[in-house]
């Protein structure tokens, strides 16, 4: 229980930072890489499950 508690409010505090830091040009900039960075990632992953779910498909 105590670890949920800890968990959630890590989330909320990064929430309520990412907000605070979005106020700034600066900040609008950082969140606008990581953003990138993150969407990169997730479409690498994406693609990687879609070729190796194509290729179990061919070998059935």
């Amino acid at each position: 229980m105590k670890n949920i508690l800890l968990i959630s409010l890590g989330v909320v505090a990064g929430f309520v930072i990412a907000h605070e830091v979005s106020k700034t040009e600066s900040g609008k900039a950082f969140l606008a890489n990581v953003d990138s960075a993150v969407s990169g990632v997730k479409e690498a992953v994406v693609d990687g499950y879609k070729a190796r779910d194509a290729e179990l498909r061919q070998s059935k």
